[in-house]
């Protein structure tokens, strides 16, 4: 292993697991930012008092900035607490999700925090004073405050100037992929042995890019001239998979020297778009043979809007079934239905294809067998509807764990029925009842719900390919595609399993970089599992 020298970066969660992603870096010792702030859910919750997991248990003294990858709870959850301990910074995010932002926290607050229409407004009114809208691939200068230090303080690289870009990362409607370049490197802050081990340090770590990256040794003696006192940092937030509808699938940056990168599916690999259509119309068609009711929970943003638009395409094409001719289409989520809105008023970031369908005056979120249900009483009214007639139905709500949500009255009522049927499009955390059902529903077990023991009659079904997150595939594919690949890749986000397939496959890939999968153990750096 190289001399080569870290940027120092914290992580307030998403290392145990795939929830309460916030991680922190430290640019010097007066600044630093954080890249999401996400709530705790599932099996990361367990035997801890819920107060322990919501509250900021950090300092945020040195706050600059918030970076937010994009809208999904596990990743911005915290934001309400992270203000109630005195944040006052800009947060920084794409256009998109600067506007679905708002609803997101509105609907946190109303479900984890307060009803107080007063005080959810003071929280919203705080918010949309620090969100600062940024459009995709523009750098920004993040507010860095410059320092000098003694050479005693010198642990981590120092720098004296930040900038950030935004690149979309397909995993749903806003989401980014973050690149941070350091630059103005705080030499001050070194003795004339520390300069010189810099130095040396970099041309070792550019004699390793040149061999990762086949470069002449010329090329490379050009770029430690230019990059002497640069260093990118790239958070990959939550990479979509290729060939999801609606929207493109990320491009891989064309460098970076240190990546945070996901692990939710590293050691597995998705259906094809075309197996799981197929898979989803099959499965839907068996179910519903019996008149019988098919529940799918999905996540409000993201998910659900995926869903529908694979609906409408099986709708289109079988538009002669008479089956799929009586389909009703249930979202029975609100939040949804406003999510969905803004889908379509940010269609301008939809994918060609989608694009495609709306010139040809088809409408993918907007269907006539489409129908929302809106207030709590519709909800109720809804249930018994379902439960005492003879047609088959289709209901999309959340949450997509199964974990809370309209959902949960939908499984109470409908998993000890044999007509009915569950079908998981996406991934189940350990703990959240989603997971019970998904691991003993096909054993004929139960779950528990709302405190009551629910025997599962219903039947069980898992389609992998509708996943939003990246495949094993595809996060070697976002490594190998980079022109400057990274010396350090730190892994996050992740079971334990996927994280460790996915560091054995990146070793394979960059065998002189530095691989660390992100745990409890180097919470605070990397440095610390260095010297254990």
């Amino acid at each position: 292993m190289s001399n080569f020298q870290n940027v120092d970066i914290a992580h307030h969660g998403a290392v145990d697991g795939v929830t309460g992603s916030c991680h922190q870096l430290n640019i010097n010792a007066q600044s630093a930012v954080l890249i999401d702030c996400g709530l705790f859910q599932g099996a990361e919750t367990a035997g801890k008092a819920n107060a322990n997991t919501l509250e900021i248990n950090f300092d945020i003294t040195n706050l600059i900035a918030l970076l937010v990858t994009h809208c999904h709870i596990d990743h911005v959850g915290r934001i309400p607490y992270l203000l109630a301990a005195g944040f006052n910074q800009p947060i920084y995010a794409t256009s998109a999700t600067a506007a679905l932002l708002p609803i997101v926290i509105a609907d946190a607050l109303k479900v984890g925090v307060t009803k107080n229409k007063r005080l959810i407004k003071l929280y919203l009114n705080k918010l949309q004073q620090l969100i600062i809208p940024i459009e995709y691939n523009l750098w920004f200068p993040l507010p860095v405050k410059s320092i000098a230090l003694s050479s005693s303080a010198v642990i981590y690289s120092s720098f004296n100037t930040a900038k950030a870009k935004f690149k979309p990362a397909g995993h749903i409607l806003g989401s980014a992929y973050v690149e941070i370049e350091l630059s103005d490197l705080n030499n001050n802050a070194l003795s004339d042995k520390d300069r010189t081990n810099k130095k040396t340090s970099i041309a070792i770590n550019d004699k390793i890019d040149s061999r990762v990256n086949n470069q002449s040794s010329s090329q490379v003696t050009n770029q430690v001239n230019g990059r002497a006192d640069k260093h990118r940092v790239v958070f990959s937030g939550d990479l979509g998979a290729t060939y999801t509808p609606l929207l493109a699938g990320p491009k891989s940056p064309y460098r970076a020297d240190t990546l945070i990168i996901e692990s939710t599916y590293g050691d597995k690999n998705h259906e094809s778009r075309q197996q799981r259509t197929h898979c989803l119309r099959q499965v839907i068609e068996k179910a519903v043979s019996d008149n019988g009711v098919v529940l799918i929970p999905a996540f409000s943003i993201g998910r659900t809007q995926e869903l529908l638009y694979e609906l409408e395409q099986i709708i289109h094409q079988r538009s002669d079934h008479p089956l799929w001719a009586q389909m009703e289409i249930i979202v029975d989520s609100p939040l949804a239905a406003k999510f969905t809105e803004q889908y379509i008023q940010f269609k301008r970031l939809w994918d060609n294809e989608a694009k495609k369908k709306l010139n040809l005056n088809r409408h993918p979120l907007d269907f006539e067998q489409l129908y929302t249900v809106d207030t709590h009483e519709e909800h109720l009214s809804t249930i018994n509807y379902l439960a005492n007639r003879n047609k088959p139905a289709i209901v999309i709500a959340a949450s997509g764990m199964c974990s809370g949500g309209r959902i949960m009255n939908y499984l109470e009522k409908f998993l000890p029925k044999f007509t009915a049927d569950v079908i998981f499009v996406g991934y189940q955390a350990k703990g959240t009842p989603g997971r019970e059902i998904q691991t003993y529903g096909p054993r004929g077990g139960y779950v528990y719900i709302n405190g009551d023991k629910i025997d599962i009659k219903a039947g069980i079904h898992t389609i992998s390919g509708y996943s939003a997150h990246a495949d094993q595939h595809n996060l070697i594919n976002f490594v190998k595609r980079m022109q400057h690949k990274p010396r350090h890749i730190r892994i996050v986000h992740g079971d334990d399993d996927a994280k460790h397939a996915l560091a054995a496959k990146y070793r394979q890939l960059l065998p002189e970089a530095e691989i660390v999968i992100g745990g409890a153990e180097t919470m605070a750096s990397p440095e610390k599992q260095r010297r254990g």
